[in-house]
């Protein structure tokens, strides 16, 4: 994406974020204080800064995206904002996380950009801790709903009008006869 396209996107989602109650959304999503939440194509940050408030100092958030302007506007807003529960990572996929480090997953608005999508759901099951949420949001939720209903790592848990909850379940082992 360059430079133009995605400060464009940013404007666009600053404006329609005004309108929106984040929290209300992340805490549909279960992020409650002292949890670590990733998220993943977090754009300009709206996200991530309703996160790290809420998770507050006790919590930590992952703010990836594979855009350096986009890192690069988190990491000014989480200085102004004062929020050292913030870390950011730049990557199209892979988090560098340690294994089941994660509570809440938020992929919004962004699975309908990501071409590996069974590589990103590999990923993102990896990282979750069990019976935690992966939230989808906007952008794609229809595309979502089918890879992930066939992927048997992540079960529905709630549908909402514009979000989805997974919940990361165990894959069920083969029986060897």
């Amino acid at each position: 994406m360059s430079n133009t396209m995605f400060k464009m996107i940013s404007l666009t989602a600053a404006v329609f974020y005004k309108v929106m109650n984040l929290s209300r959304q992340l805490q549909k999503s279960g992020v409650r204080g002292g949890q670590t939440v990733l998220d993943f194509g977090c754009g300009s940050g709206h996200f991530t800064i309703a996160a790290a408030r809420m998770v507050g100092d006790n919590g930590k958030v992952y703010a990836l995206d594979m855009h350096p302007l986009a890192i690069e506007a988190v990491k000014k807003k989480v200085a102004k904002e004062g929020l050292p529960n913030v870390r950011t990572i730049l990557s199209d996929r892979d988090t560098g996380l340690p294994d089941e480090n994660v509570d809440v997953v938020l992929l919004y608005r962004t699975f309908y950009l990501v071409k590996d999508k069974q590589g990103l759901l590999d990923e993102l099951h990896r990282v979750l801790k069990p019976d935690c949420i992966l939230s989808v949001l906007g952008g794609g939720v229809a595309d979502c709903l089918k890879a992930i209903g066939k992927d048997g790592r992540f079960l529905l848990a709630e549908r909402g009008k514009r979000f989805l909850n997974f919940r990361k379940v165990k894959p069920r082992s083969k029986v060897v006869a």
